[in-house]
């Protein structure tokens, strides 16, 4: 717990809340990535465009930020072909429980969806078990 944040993070929490907010109360989307990301292959032309956007915000904010920010140096301590797969596990997975943590855990929750709160009480037991089996027995 030596790099715990709590007012960032709670900062973080606020912005992600207010921008799920603004994307249902604006354009009565809900914010889930996995489905705007997926969506777009079949999407009416009409909504190519504002997912787009989303992605595009999605990829350009970590540049953004580090404009006023201090630079950091994230590390991952695993390797390469590790992570692609996780990434791919993890696409799967979202693709099975039709959504992601965005969509399930933060839309779906604030609105007491019970399919949403099923699918996050699962990513959080899937994602606890994987800590725990690559930290104490790998």
């Amino acid at each position: 717990m030596e790099d715990f944040t709590p007012i960032a993070s709670l900062i973080g929490g606020i912005l992600i809340g207010l921008s799920a907010s603004m994307m249902i109360l604006l354009n009565g989307r809900i914010a889930g990535v996995s489905g705007i990301l997926g969506g777009i292959a079949d999407a009416h032309k009409s909504d190519v465009p504002w997912r787009m956007a989303f992605l595009a915000g999605l990829v350009l904010s970590p540049f953004a930020y580090m404009l006023f920010s201090q630079p950091f140096a994230a590390k991952l301590a695993v390797p390469d072909l590790q992570i692609i797969i996780a990434g791919l596990l993890v696409g799967i997975g979202s693709r099975y429980g039709s959504g992601c943590t965005s969509g399930h855990g933060v839309c779906g929750i604030a609105r007491m969806s019970r399919r949403s709160i099923i699918a996050t009480a699962v990513f959080m037991a899937a994602g606890i078990a994987t800590v725990y089996i690559t930290h104490h027995m790998g």
